[in-house]
């Protein structure tokens, strides 16, 4: 396996690694970095990848500079190899909401997490992240995202997960491959509360949808969200 490294807005990086066995025609599991005076690592990836990001990471910003660490809820591909990136970086910080630091990171963690509460905004120097609480969505009581201000970067995590190795940034749809995934895997927490959130989301206006799973994009951003919205809004009420 490669970790693959493209730049999807200003200054925010793709870092992605391919496992072919992991879906058909292969499934992308995707970091971004946030380059910044105090750079900011989404996602980290499992424990046994960390060779591979943190090599990637490197060719970009010394892994050292980093100096936060999130992620969208509390899985190994998400944050598996955080403590490796605690101890490469020490000025590193988990930041999370704190809900992900009550009922896990709090003891999880090799240093104590910062805990945000919605809506909170970190200033990174030349970026700017706000965390939004998003539970169950797309599942985990503790999921939340992130909105990054400046270029409208939209931290997705799992949302829109579907299969493949395609291009960093895609023009076509991403809808309806998510949909394919969710008949694939299950893996979205389906309630009253999903497409309300989602919907939420839409209203940030987006102008890129950075994906953990799949090809990130910048075309119709807030209509992929609301059509994303409405496909769960009809699987609820068809039961």
């Amino acid at each position: 396996m490669q970790t693959s490294t493209h730049e999807i807005a200003d200054r925010i990086y793709r870092l992605s690694t391919c496992v072919p066995e992991a879906a058909p025609g292969g499934f992308t599991f995707n970091q971004f970095l946030v380059d910044a005076d105090d750079p900011l690592l989404f996602h980290t990836g499992p424990r046994r990848m960390f060779p591979l990001v943190s090599q990637a990471i490197a060719r970009i910003v010394p892994l050292e500079r980093l100096r936060w660490i999130a992620f969208g809820h509390v899985e190994s591909d998400e944050c598996g190899a955080m403590n490796e990136f605690l101890t490469a970086a020490p000025r590193a910080e988990v930041a999370h909401g704190a809900i992900g630091c009550m009922v896990s990171l709090d003891d999880l963690c090799d240093r104590p997490p910062r805990k945000l509460a919605d809506g909170e905004v970190i200033d990174l120097g030349g970026k700017r992240v706000r965390h939004i609480d998003t539970p169950h969505v797309p599942h985990n009581w503790e999921a939340r995202v992130l909105f990054e201000e400046n270029t409208k970067t939209l931290f997705c995590g799992d949302l829109f997960t579907h299969a493949g190795d395609g291009p960093a940034l895609t023009d076509g749809d991403i809808v309806g491959p998510a949909l394919a995934a969710e008949e694939l895997f299950h893996a979205t927490a389906l309630s009253t509360i999903t497409a309300t959130t989602i919907r939420r989301l839409a209203k940030l206006e987006p102008q890129t949808l950075a994906l953990m799973h799949g090809s990130s994009t910048q075309t119709r951003c807030g209509e992929s969200l609301v059509r994303l919205a409405d496909a769960y809004d009809l699987m609820i009420q068809q039961g």
